[in-house]
């Protein structure tokens, strides 16, 4: 089964949260691992506002080592139409319309894809 991880699940994993032994298990297996270049775009955004360029850097090297995949005419089209039909923000319709046309299962702590078909939807708490 190819996994997506999406950016509170790779942040979550990379600052040793509450769940990062649950993200663990999908971001291991590199070669079942797809990242959605929005998602590379997020978590990069996040480590050099909260760290700097180098760490950034070297956290986007890691995600570079699964397949990124990058945002396509296809991709698109469908990310807007699956954002109006699921009430999505544009990353949130990105990130699942990557995950529908790639067959791959979404973890995430993000409750906007909460109960959504091919989510595994983790709580923060």
């Amino acid at each position: 089964m190819t996994n997506l991880v999406d950016s509170s699940g790779w942040l979550e994993y990379l600052t040793g949260g509450i769940n990062a032994e649950l993200f663990g298990e999908p971001l291991i297996d590199k070669k079942a691992l797809i990242v959605p270049s929005v998602i590379l775009t997020e978590v990069f955004r996040v480590i050099l506002r909260e760290k700097d360029e180098s760490s950034a850097l070297q956290v986007a090297a890691v995600m570079q080592q699964s397949r990124v995949i990058d945002l396509t005419t296809e991709i698109a089209v469908y990310a807007a139409k699956l954002s109006m039909e699921k009430n999505l923000p544009m990353a949130g319709g990105i990130i699942l319309s990557t995950a529908y046309l790639y067959d791959a299962e979404i973890w995430t702590q993000d409750a906007d894809l909460r109960g959504i078909h091919g989510v595994k939807f983790i709580s923060k708490s």
